[in-house]
């Protein structure tokens, strides 16, 4: 890729891989997205749950980061707190997306999903949007970007549609 290609950041919230208790399996995924639509992207950062989250975002977006893509902590254990520490760092939210996600994991068979809490949302150029915290959460959330990802970037900065 090259040095203009526009950068994307993955945070993944999990007190448990941020210790080393096991190795993180849906950051890879989606730096592979990433990668796969074109943005320069680097490992994954692993925090755990609750502030580290959204100081991670925050970091990623004053990085210059166009797109952040979390996994993990949107769903309803007292340690889910990503939307919360997403939340203040949107300049406005994009409910549609956070509601395709959960929709499209619930037409997959998958009736927990309804359960997540993620959020996505424009902060300045960026769009941030919260996936699941599992593998199956993870690819079926990264289907429904697939097609829009391109066009929502355009449109934030004011491109045409």
């Amino acid at each position: 890729m090259s040095a203009g290609s526009p950068r994307g950041a993955v945070v993944v919230a999990s007190n448990r891989a941020a210790a080393g208790v096991y190795e993180d399996a849906t950051g890879p995924l989606i730096v592979d997205f990433l990668q796969a639509q074109g943005l320069e992207v680097d490992a994954p950062a692993v925090v755990p749950d609750g502030d580290p989250v959204g100081d991670a975002i925050a970091a990623a977006l004053a990085a210059g980061a166009r797109v952040v893509l979390t996994t993990g902590g949107t769903g309803l254990t007292p340690t889910d707190r990503t939307p919360e520490a997403t939340r203040p760092l949107l300049d406005r939210e994009v409910p549609g997306l956070a509601e395709a996600i959960r929709a499209h994991g619930v037409a997959k068979g998958v009736p927990t999903a309804v359960l997540s809490r993620g959020l996505a949302g424009v902060a300045g150029d960026a769009l941030v949007v919260n996936l699941p915290g599992s593998r199956g959460g993870v690819k079926d959330a990264l289907a429904v970007l697939e097609p829009v990802l391109r066009h929502a970037l355009e449109q934030i900065v004011g491109s045409d549609h």
